[in-house]
């Protein structure tokens, strides 16, 4: 559907123009139910309510978007710097912006696609899976970057940059029962969300049964389902709670290093010791992990390799090229001193 205009929005809404107008700029003077009816309307169209969308038609623009969800992950920071850095060399603009929890990656590209004329689009982060059709409505090229989404056959403007999110967390989950764990607790993401928390649960469960591992659903920690970020707090609230159950358990892996951080103040603050009591693992090697005491046990994620590989693989599809559609990097698990080996006599079964 080609953009439409306010009075053919008005139109379909049975309205007037005017009250398309104040729907749009969220006047306090209109029917509540009259304005949910305007902006569905407007969404299903991709209508771009904004007048300079218009005066860009015929101007050629050199921008490159980073939409991102989860802007507060530590792990982004140096993927964003580099990616910035990466667009300023060729001479292009370089557009950040925040895609909210609850917002579909997707729609917010269509919109910003259409007010800023942009040449090309990074997701960074976000959701797992997306339809062909939902990914079609994108008419610039974008590479998805971070998250190991299965790509649709007939997708040729797109690319995927990231880890296997499964096999790597399989790795860290295979090395703490090589060292002598067996009641493994992991602390993910909520399981009806397409997130990179059920990739790593997958990997989890997968090393459990290559090594003769029961899966006992209550070891799996879950965040609540509509928290937006991975946070240390959310992490130390979770495991108190967990800890306060006085549920056996002899290791504990987050999915992310911000989790595993929380998880072991939990711990202390419950009077028990890492890695004496509890071995804690993380996963994608911030900063932060080296440095905290104890330093983290964790998997290091490639953030320059990823970063620098997904920006090559956008201006190549700018300019035509036929690119490798997906890349997929392996991580690298650092051993610090937040795991130990247990003796069979030292575990908690």
């Amino acid at each position: 559907m080609g953009q439409l205009t306010i009075k053919e929005i008005a139109k379909l809404c049975g309205v007037g123009v005017s009250t398309v107008s104040r729907a749009i700029n969220n006047h306090p003077d209109i029917n509540q139910e009259t304005k949910q009816r305007i902006m569905d309307v407007i969404r299903s169209c991709d209508y771009v309510p904004n007048n300079s969308a218009r005066n860009l038609k015929r101007v050629e623009s050199k921008t490159i978007a980073v939409l991102v969800k989860g802007v507060s992950n530590p792990f982004f920071g140096r993927i964003l710097q580099r990616m910035e850095q990466e667009t300023k060399d060729k001479k292009y603009s370089y557009l950040l912006w925040q895609v909210e929890e609850e917002e579909d990656e997707v729609d917010v590209a269509v919109q910003l696609e259409k007010e800023k004329r942009l040449k090309g689009i990074v997701f960074l982060g976000g959701n797992l899976f997306h339809s062909s059709e939902n990914l079609k409505r994108i008419t610039v090229p974008y590479v998805i970057s971070t998250v190991n989404m299965p790509l649709p056959d007939d997708i040729e403007t797109g690319a995927v940059v990231s880890i296997d999110d499964e096999a790597e967390s399989y790795r860290m989950v295979s090395y703490l029962i090589g060292c002598g764990h067996r009641r493994i607790v992991i602390l993910t993401s909520s399981q009806d969300r397409g997130t990179i928390g059920k990739s790593r649960l997958a990997g989890y469960r997968r090393a459990l049964d290559d090594n003769g591992i029961a899966y006992d659903p209550e070891l799996v920690l879950s965040l609540p389902r509509d928290e937006r970020t991975y946070t240390m707090q959310k992490g130390y609230e979770v495991v108190k709670q967990f800890l306060a159950e006085e549920k056996q358990f002899d290791a504990l892996y987050a999915i992310t290093d911000t989790l595993a951080v929380g998880a072991c103040r939990a711990i202390f603050d419950a009077g028990r010791r890492v890695p004496e009591d509890y071995s804690v693992a993380g996963f994608d090697g911030i900063d932060y992990a080296a440095f905290y005491h104890p330093s983290l046990t964790t998997i290091a994620q490639p953030w320059e390799q990823i970063a620098e590989e997904t920006i090559r693989l956008l201006f190549d599809l700018i300019k035509g090229k036929t690119v490798q559609r997906k890349v997929i990097f392996e991580g690298k698990l650092l051993e610090g001193e937040s795991t130990r080996t247990v003796q069979i006599q030292d575990r908690h079964d």
